[in-house]
């Protein structure tokens, strides 16, 4: 995973005047040691600013279902932040469908959106929605799931997803001593946190004596965890532990293991924060998760396109982290909505 600059909760961005800069056109050929100048000047001369539609002081944001509550958590953050800084706030749902994604793109552009926060359908398959919305003059702010493209996007705030699954697995190897035997449930594959998850986890458990007995993906469902849940549990009643790319896959691997009545403990890890989780882990019926701070994430991209609108730039990297904080039984009781008021 490539290091991006960390930005905790809370942190404000710094704004700065951005300074555009022309470029004129001539008939005659340009010397040699002109044409070397002027290309050393252009990659140092900062991009245009995409602030066409600034005065419309229309925000869209647009996420995957929001039946799922960490994107509902999303829509609500950037709502609430965009309101209080003197906007209207659309917001829509792609339901992971990057066509679908696409076309409310398009909507945006054509109802003249000042800036797009998105939380995407897909990594590669999200870039040519960007790219329209660049071509528009519409600045796009990224959160919780990053494209796989630089330079689209004025900025894509991320969790820490390496740091938080890594101590999610720390956590269970400690509780299992490193023994026994496992199985994964991996979300969507087209996202980039799915395999940055997976292989913080493997990057710990493999260490230890604990072996995976399966992986299947439930893309990120609850449903869709359950019954592959039950299967696992079918084939492989021995397991002690399931670690899961999220909460919503976790929270359907614990019903699982609840129905199956087994005579050992199985140790359920996820990823998010939730609060069905945090209940789940309170009950005994879950280890922990990484809370991924969503909450805080989506209101700083929305403050940052308010900068980026008003002044031509967030003063910040492209891409950012925040960190994850860990959650168990020890803590559960300080996170709600995604938002942990422990120390």
């Amino acid at each position: 995973m490539k290091m991006f600059k960390k930005v905790l909760a809370g942190f404000v961005a710094a704004a700065m005047v951005a300074t555009m800069v022309g470029c004129g056109s001539s008939s005659e050929a340009p010397a040699a040691e002109d044409t070397e100048a002027a290309a050393e000047a252009s990659t140092e001369a900062p991009a245009a600013v995409l602030n066409v539609n600034a005065d419309n002081k229309l925000i869209y944001c647009i996420t995957p279902s929001t039946s799922n509550p960490y994107f509902g958590t999303v829509q609500t953050a950037c709502t609430e932040e965009g309101e209080a800084l003197g906007y209207t706030v659309k917001c829509v749902s792609h339901d992971d469908d990057a066509q679908k994604q696409a076309e409310l793109f398009d909507t945006a552009i054509s109802e003249g959106a000042s800036a797009i926060v998105c939380d995407n359908a897909g990594a590669d398959a999200s870039i040519e929605a960007v790219q329209k919305a660049v071509d528009a003059g519409i600045p796009t702010f990224m959160v919780d799931r990053e494209i796989n493209q630089e330079g689209l996007c004025v900025s894509q705030i991320v969790a820490d997803n390496n740091q938080g699954a890594t101590e999610a697995a720390q956590y269970l190897v400690e509780v299992t001593g490193g023994e026994g035997k496992y199985a994964e449930l991996l979300g969507l594959e087209s996202d980039t946190n799915c395999h940055v998850r997976s292989d913080a986890f493997h990057a710990v458990i493999d260490q230890t004596n604990m072996e995976m007995v399966a992986q299947q993906s439930a893309n990120w469902d609850q449903t869709e965890g359950q019954q592959k849940a039950e299967t696992i549990l079918q084939q492989y009643p021995d397991i002690v532990a399931i670690v899961c790319g999220n909460d919503t896959m976790a929270c359907g691997a614990a019903a699982a293991v609840a129905s199956a009545n087994l005579d050992h403990e199985v140790y359920i890890i996820g990823v998010d924060g939730s609060n069905d989780m945090r209940d789940n882990i309170k009950d005994g019926k879950a280890l922990a998760t990484a809370l991924q701070q969503i909450d805080a994430i989506t209101r700083e991209a929305v403050k940052q396109a308010n900068d980026y609108l008003t002044t031509g730039t967030t003063g910040l990297e492209e891409k950012q982290l925040f960190p994850c904080q860990l959650i168990n039984a020890d803590n559960a009781d300080s996170l709600d909505n995604f938002v942990y008021s422990g120390n």
